[in-house]
């Protein structure tokens, strides 16, 4: 039986994966390297990596401290390279923050009103729920990987043809 090595990539060094097309048109397939869409992304840009439907994976840069944020849904964080902190604020007025129709995660405006809930401190690996009627924001002292799971909204950005169409080398998504 042939050994396999788990080898986990990093914001410093990752390689570049690559998708094999059985059939098909390559337009109509999603395949990035997260490590490589968050090297060239701005700090806590959400980008696109991954659609089903209405659901979206978004690779973030996670870079000093982030806006606060806020969904109708519950949505999910793993934690792919680094270090990060999220805080969280349970909010006095949930709906009034991130509507039940809106989708996808959206700003809170300033400081959200409402109890601090507490903070989660993710390492490579580790995975958290940012729950519905809570506000979190991320803080990374050094540049870290996030992929994060929600519903596609007006903060995603997606960037299919810088993703799928670059050659596949360090650096082509600048």
């Amino acid at each position: 039986m042939a050994k396999h090595a788990t080898v986990f990539g990093s914001l410093d060094h990752y390689e570049q994966g690559s998708a094999e097309i059985i059939s098909g048109n390559v337009k109509h397939y999603a395949f990035s390297n997260v490590y490589a869409v968050a090297a060239h992304a701005k700090p806590y840009e959400k980008v696109v990596v991954g659609k089903n439907l209405e659901y979206v994976l978004e690779a973030i840069r996670a870079e000093g401290t982030s806006p606060w944020y806020a969904a109708s849904h519950d949505e999910f964080v793993l934690n792919m390279d680094g270090a990060v902190e999220i805080a969280f604020v349970k909010l006095d007025a949930p709906d009034a923050v991130a509507p039940h129709s809106k989708e996808g995660t959206v700003l809170v405006a300033g400081e959200p009103a409402g109890k601090k809930m507490g903070l989660i401190r993710l390492r490579k690996g580790h995975q958290a729920i940012l729950p519905r009627g809570a506000a979190y924001r991320f803080v990374a002292a050094e540049p870290a990987v996030l992929l994060q799971q929600t519903v596609l909204g007006d903060l995603s950005v997606q960037k299919w043809a810088q993703i799928c169409m670059q050659p596949q080398e360090h650096g082509a998504l600048a």
